[in-house]
C-alpha cells in the first residue's frame, strides 16, 4: 500500500506536474507557428493538435495573456496612453486584438484626435473605416464608448 500511496502523493503535488511539464516541452520543443507534425497533423506549441481543438478554458488562457500583452505594448506605441480613460485603453486593445498592433495604427486620423482629446471626432474615424463596414456592431459599440469613455 505505501507504493500508492507516495504515488498518489507524488502525481498529485506541483513539483510532480512540473517534472512532467518541463520533460514534455523538451520532447516536444516549443513552435510559435502551425506546422505539420510528422503525421500530418496541423500542430502549434508543445505539440499542441489544432485539429482536436481546444476548450473555452485554454482559448480564455490565451485571451488574458494577448490582452496582457497589449496592455503593456500600447503604452510605447502611444505616448498619451496614459492621460486616456481606461474605457478608452480598453476600445484600442480591443481594437489591436482584432486588427494587430499594425492595423491600429492605420487609424491615423482617429490618433490625431485622440491626441488632441477631441473624442467626438475619433469615435467619427472609427466609424468612417473599413473596419466598420465590415464589424459594424463592434464598431459602433466602440466608438460610442470612445466618445463617451
Amino acid at each position: 500500500m505505501k507504493n500508492v500511496d507516495s504515488f498518489a502523493d507524488h502525481a498529485g503535488s506541483m513539483a510532480a506536474i512540473n517534472d512532467v511539464i518541463s520533460q514534455l516541452k523538451r520532447h516536444e520543443g516549443f513552435v510559435g507557428t502551425v506546422y505539420n507534425d510528422s503525421l500530418g497533423v496541423p500542430t502549434i506549441g508543445y505539440g499542441i493538435n489544432l485539429k482536436a481543438g481546444i476548450t473555452e478554458r485554454e482559448a480564455s488562457m490565451i485571451l488574458e495573456e494577448r490582452v496582457r500583452k497589449l496592455r503593456l505594448k500600447l503604452p510605447m506605441v502611444i505616448r498619451y496612453w496614459q492621460r486616456l480613460s481606461y474605457k478608452r485603453q480598453d476600445v484600442l486593445i480591443n481594437m489591436a486584438y482584432q486588427l494587430g498592433v499594425s492595423g491600429l495604427l492605420k487609424f491615423k486620423k482617429m490618433f490625431i484626435n485622440l491626441e488632441n482629446c477631441w473624442y467626438d471626432l475619433a469615435a467619427d474615424e472609427m466609424l468612417n473605416s473599413l473596419w466598420s463596414v465590415q464589424t459594424p456592431e463592434r464598431a459602433l459599440e466602440l466608438s460610442e464608448i470612445m466618445r463617451n469613455g
